[in-house]
C-alpha cells in the first residue's frame, strides 16, 4: 500500500484529495508542518485560495526547504491547482511575493474581456507526451474540471506536461523529473481523475 503525505498549509481542499487517494487504496498522512522524518511513498499538494497567503503559510511551516530536499531526490510529487503555481517564482495575484521558484516562469491572470473568469467547469486537456506515464489511459482531449483564474507561463515548453484551451492555449500541467502538477482538479474529475491519480500511485 502507498502511503502518501499531503501538504496542509490551511487553506487547501484536502477531504477530497484524501477521500480519493483512500478510494484508490492508498493510505494518506496530512503534513500540517514539514516533518523531521520521511514515513511516505511519495507527496501532493492541493491547494485552493490566494497566491500570497498560501506561500506565507508554506514558509511559516518549513515547506520550502522541505521540498527543495524532496525535489533533489527525485522523489514523486504531485501539484493541484494552487499546488502547481506555488512552484513557480512569481504571480500577479500577488505582485512582490515570490513563490517557490523551483520552475522559471510566472503566473498570469486571464485577462481577455470575453472571458468568464474565474474558469469554473470542465475543459479538455491534450498532453504533450503520448507516452507520459501520468496520462496513461487517458485519452487526448479527455476532459478534467477547473476553477482558476490564473494560469502558469514557464520559461522551458519542456515542463509543459500538457495544454488546455481558454481563450487562449495554456499550460495546464507541468512535469520536471517524477515531479508532477497540475492545474485542473483530478480529485473532482470523475473517471478520468481517478485514472490519473491512479498513475501518479504507480510512478
Amino acid at each position: 500500500m502507498k502511503r502518501i503525505g499531503i501538504i496542509d498549509y490551511g487553506a487547501g481542499n484536502l477531504h477530497s484529495v484524501r477521500k480519493a487517494l483512500a478510494y484508490l487504496g492508498a493510505e494518506t498522512e496530512v503534513l500540517v508542518e514539514a516533518p523531521k522524518t520521511i514515513s511516505f511513498d511519495s507527496l501532493v499538494l492541493p491547494g485552493v485560495g490566494n497566491f500570497g497567503p498560501g506561500m506565507e503559510e508554506l514558509e511559516k511551516r518549513g515547506f520550502h526547504q522541505f521540498l527543495r530536499e524532496w525535489f533533489r531526490e527525485d522523489r514523486p510529487f504531485l501539484g493541484i491547482c494552487l499546488g502547481m503555481q506555488f512552484l513557480f517564482e512569481k504571480s500577479e495575484e500577488c505582485p512582490g511575493e515570490p513563490g517557490l521558484g523551483f520552475l522559471k516562469g510566472e503566473i498570469r491572470r486571464f485577462a481577455d474581456a470575453s472571458l468568464r473568469v474565474p474558469q469554473i467547469g470542465w475543459n479538455a486537456v491534450i498532453p504533450t507526451d503520448p507516452d507520459d506515464p501520468l496520462f496513461k489511459g487517458i485519452k487526448e482531449g479527455s476532459y478534467f474540471y477547473f476553477v482558476h483564474s490564473y494560469y502558469c507561463v514557464p520559461n522551458d515548453d519542456a515542463h509543459v506536461g500538457s495544454t488546455a484551451f481558454y481563450g487562449r492555449n495554456y499550460c495546464s500541467s507541468v512535469r520536471f523529473g517524477n515531479a508532477y502538477a497540475v492545474q485542473f482538479h483530478p480529485e473532482k474529475s470523475q473517471e478520468m481523475g481517478l485514472v490519473m491519480l491512479r498513475n501518479f500511485l504507480n510512478i
